[in-house]
């Protein structure tokens, strides 16, 4: 089975779908056509490249129920939320198409007497895009939709858990119109995904995964100048201070804790409490997090689906035990869940105090539906533990006040600042990490800015 890739459902365990690995031949068939079409594609005005795709759009969206059902089939997220992710897609690809427009116009620079003068954003080639299976769909737009609209092709290499995602972007962008070899995706290993990186016939990459991924990207490319664009997960942290809305903080705080199972890049993972209020917070994060229905997700009923695999919910089961022998406290107990199993995928929230920057489950990426509280005497006393951290995507406040928001957001480390909200991607911000949160920028629009290189045209008029 070394040639192809089985997706296992965490629904039952069985396999869902098969596909075959991309050869040597096939992926060098697949550059070859990437490059001619790009060499087309670039040269469509930028209005027309905005009508195709988004017809692109409509298409994927007329599949919403085909595409959700799938989804959760294939990555265990209860079908009551998987429509949510056709609508993020469309959400975030009709804002990049709408901004592309200005967000690539030439840049000018002022009237100077007998030159012309400008600078241009020309695209810079073919972007080969890696993709996660825990967003397939909305980790996959950020990258495809902005990249096709500054004018590069596309090569989709989508995680193999999640390779139907593929597929569906093509069908939707074919029914659009898009020229043949503008977009293509390749099921692809680990190891044929690195040497289309190290070959030189990609101009940029963009990854979403692990910090080990990342620097294995970071790697693969060091021979040559490429654009890298790296999203690496986080330790996202939240504080309540006393002048929050407490029922708003729970039901928000709880939501981005266990939404997905835990399973998000930007989930909240630990959560420093004000003193004055920890103690009531405390209380209704944990009856919340009990009311939760862990069951199979094809049911609607179902709140809490099961991770993508057994072995992800035993990490989490292993993080959580570490931290309970080294003297923590779990509020929830499994044995409410029945489907919750050690070996199986399906896993029961857990809230967690007593913890400390000494346990992997305030220090490490969980990636479950585990979540770690502390109380803390002061802002000082936030930010500096919010900041303990090597990784910076996203970090959230709540609390009353929008100038103390700003100014402790100053301070914290982090890509996005979030007041009042978590675990929530605003196309028309920039989507960025520190640390080993990763590199580059994808959605506003900012991310033309990382498609495209400046070409400065100097045009002497009067000789």
């Amino acid at each position: 089975m070394g040639d192809r890739i089985q997706v296992i459902s965490p629904v039952n365990g069985e396999v869902y779908a098969e596909r075959a690995l991309a050869g040597e031949g096939e992926i060098a068939s697949a550059l070859e056509r990437a490059r001619e079409a790009q060499t087309t594609w670039r040269r469509v005005p930028v209005a027309e490249r905005a009508a195709l795709l988004s017809r692109a759009v409509d298409a994927f969206v007329a599949k919403r129920n085909e595409i959700a059902k799938e989804l959760t089939w294939q990555m265990g997220r209860p079908v009551r939320y998987t429509p949510s992710e056709v609508a993020g897609f469309e959400e975030r690809a009709r804002y990049m198409i709408e901004v592309a427009s200005e967000a690539l116009a030439d840049v000018q620079v002022g009237d100077k007497a007998g030159f012309t003068r400008f600078i241009r954003r020309m695209p810079l080639g073919v972007a080969f895009v890696i993709a996660p299976w825990n967003y397939p769909y909305l980790t996959a737009v950020n990258a495809v939709v902005p990249a096709l609209m500054a004018g590069n092709a596309v090569i989709l290499k989508h995680s193999a858990q999640t390779p139907l995602c593929a597929e569906r972007i093509g069908e939707a962008l074919a029914a659009g119109g898009l020229p043949a070899g503008a977009y293509q995706h390749l099921h692809l290993s680990h190891e044929a995904a690195a040497r289309i990186i190290a070959s030189g016939e990609v101009d940029f990459v963009s990854f979403t995964g692990s910090v080990a991924g990342g620097h294995s990207v970071q790697q693969a490319a060091s021979s040559h100048f490429l654009g890298l664009g790296l999203e690496l997960g986080g330790k996202d942290p939240a504080y309540v201070r006393p002048d929050a809305d407490l029922d708003h903080a729970i039901e928000n705080l709880a939501d981005g804790a266990f939404f997905n199972s835990g399973q998000s890049c930007c989930a909240i993972e630990r959560i420093y409490a004000h003193r004055d209020v920890y103690d009531r917070f405390v209380e209704g994060l944990v009856e919340v997090a009990r009311s939760y229905r862990l069951d199979d997700p094809t049911d609607p009923e179902t709140t809490l689906g099961p991770l993508a695999r057994p072995a992800a919910a035993d990490f989490v089961r292993a993080q959580v035990a570490e931290a309970v022998a080294a003297g923590a406290r779990a509020h929830v107990d499994p044995k409410a869940f029945a489907r919750d199993a050690p070996g199986t995928a399906y896993l029961a929230p857990q809230v967690l105090t007593g913890v400390d920057h000494t346990m992997l489950v305030m220090t490490e990426e969980t990636f479950g539906p585990a979540v770690g509280v502390m109380p803390v005497a002061s802002d000082d006393e936030a930010v500096r533990l919010m900041n303990d951290s090597r990784y910076g995507l996203t970090a959230a406040i709540w609390t009353s006040d929008e100038d103390a928001a700003i100014r402790i957001g100053d301070q914290v480390e982090t890509g996005t600042w979030f007041m009042n909200r978590c675990d929530y991607l605003d196309p028309a911000l920039a989507w960025t990490g520190v640390k080993d949160s990763g590199r580059g920028c994808s959605l506003s629009r900012l991310q033309y800015e990382h498609l495209t290189r400046p070409k400065s045209f100097h045009l002497r008029t009067a000789v």
